[in-house]
């Protein structure tokens, strides 16, 4: 008899009733189930599972019924024209980098920008200025760059056509965004933000703000994070000074020419649930979230970060303190120096308890309105009984580093031939690929960087602890040849 490994495997993680404490948004389909016209759409998704049939509209002519669903997504959100993704953020990633930029542009982007903003920087041939994020030391969590960076590159690159952020970043927390768009606009520089993680915010005031809302020119969110839409799901807004022309002809390029009406109308759902129900849900969810944390902090184990946690981390004047702030609706909830998260993700799997993702000292959760009491209690209880012992390990520090000289661009590397390397050996050569810790998630290297005996000390140290290191294959790299 034929096998269905893929399907058995799907029905035999839905049979084990783990509580999603992750993505998407839905909750296992729970927040379709919140309203009545969601209802009915969660029971017929598989018949809507249709084409462009007469009366259907198009996706990439929208004229009638995905026009008005689109008009009313630009309304909420505040944008000039908003736009219904079905390839995920990754494709309104490329579409603002290529509807935005010419080839040869130079632009600033942060150091942990998702790998799509990268390879669009590639397949455009753009020559980015990176920035630095940082990492707070007493949590080890990666935090967004500093003011006194951002100030620095601004001025030494004001031929910079665009800057893009990442609001927020994986962990929930945000920069000074106002401050960043103020002074970028100072300089005619575009800020185009990867929002992938902040599809909700805005819909109620304990939330960061949507960044359309302070001045963004371009943004991209995922609706399947945190609303109730299918994953792969995703809005792309346009704001002031950006040529709309250009981004219908890329939008059109980049998803496909048999878009999903499933997508589309839990999309089209996901606008209707926040815009209808947001700012009372949210607060319910935000007040739930404060309560266990608490809760929680005091088994004195473990640690959730909150505001307060959040201190300028640049060592700066006061002059450049920075304001970050973060979402209220997931949880980085970090163990002390010599325990492992990772090992603490396994330990709430093995009890039904499905997490977001791990780093060495940190565990992050992703809540949505759709999140019950009795979740949070069966969190409390497990972390209760964790036996700190089984989660003890050699703690590694995450080192702070300097970017390494640029040698060639990314797109150059591309076309170049290459050829693979010991690391020890690998002394002044250009790298081709980029070398990413896992913590945190920054590379140390990037494609077009000069290896140095600096950074690939670094490397070794990572290699030595075990870490996950990307772009390193049996202690060798690839390099430009």
């Amino acid at each position: 008899m034929s096998r269905l490994p893929l399907v058995d495997g799907v029905l035999t993680y839905i049979k084990e009733k783990n509580v999603p404490f992750c993505m998407p948004g839905h909750k296992g389909g729970l927040g379709f189930l919140k309203t009545a016209k969601g209802r009915e759409l969660y029971e017929n998704f598989i018949k809507g599972d249709i084409t462009e049939v007469d009366g259907l509209d198009n996706l990439h002519h929208a004229e009638g019924i995905i026009k008005e669903s689109q008009q009313l997504l630009s309304s909420y959100y505040g944008s000039i024209k908003s736009y219904f993704l079905v390839n995920g953020s990754t494709s309104g990633n490329f579409t603002m980098v290529f509807s935005t930029f010419k080839e040869g542009d130079k632009i600033i982007v942060e150091r942990n920008c998702h790998r799509s903003i990268f390879n669009a920087i590639i397949m455009r041939k753009l020559k980015p200025v990176y920035i630095k994020n940082k990492i707070n030391s007493k949590y080890d969590v990666p935090f967004p760059f500093d003011k006194e960076s951002f100030l620095y590159l601004i001025h030494e690159n004001k031929d910079a056509k665009g800057i893009i952020i990442t609001y927020p970043n994986y962990y929930g927390i945000c920069l000074d965004l106002p401050y960043i768009i103020a002074t970028a606009k100072k300089y005619d520089i575009k800020v185009l933000v990867d929002a992938a993680h902040g599809a909700h915010f805005g819909a109620n005031k304990l939330l960061p703000e949507n960044p359309l809302k302070m001045g963004a020119n371009m943004v991209v969110m995922s609706a399947h994070k945190t609303l109730p839409s299918l994953t792969q799901t995703a809005f792309l807004h346009v704001g002031e000074d950006i040529d709309i022309s250009k981004v219908d002809f890329y939008v059109s390029a980049f998803l496909s020419t048999s878009p999903s009406y499933m997508f589309l109308c839990s999309m089209d759902y996901a606008r209707f649930y926040i815009e209808e129900y947001g700012e009372n849900d949210y607060e319910e969810l935000i007040k739930i979230c404060n309560l266990n944390r608490v809760k929680i902090n005091k088994l004195d184990k473990f640690h959730i970060l909150g505001q307060e946690d959040l201190e300028d981390v640049s060592g700066n004047s006061i002059k450049y303190i920075n304001k970050y702030t973060l979402d209220l609706t997931r949880y980085i909830l970090n163990v002390p120096k010599g325990y492992s998260g990772h090992k603490l993700l396994e330990y709430l799997r093995i009890n039904k308890i499905q997490a977001e993702m791990s780093d060495s000292r940190n565990v992050v959760l992703i809540f949505s309105p759709f999140t019950k009491q009795q979740d949070f209690e069966k969190l409390y209880l497990a972390l209760k009984d964790c036996d700190m012992e089984s989660l003890k390990e050699q703690y590694v520090q995450i080192i702070d580093y300097d970017i390494p000289s640029q040698s060639m661009f990314p797109y150059e590397v591309m076309f170049r031939e290459k050829t693979i390397v010991e690391l020890k050996n690998s002394e002044g050569e250009i790298c081709a690929e980029a070398i990413v810790p896992y913590p945190p998630g920054i590379p140390i290297v990037m494609p077009g960087e000069r290896l140095d005996e600096y950074n690939i000390a670094m490397i070794i140290y990572y290699l030595k602890y075990n870490v996950t290191v990307l772009g390193v294959n049996d202690g060798k790299v690839a390099i430009v040849k």
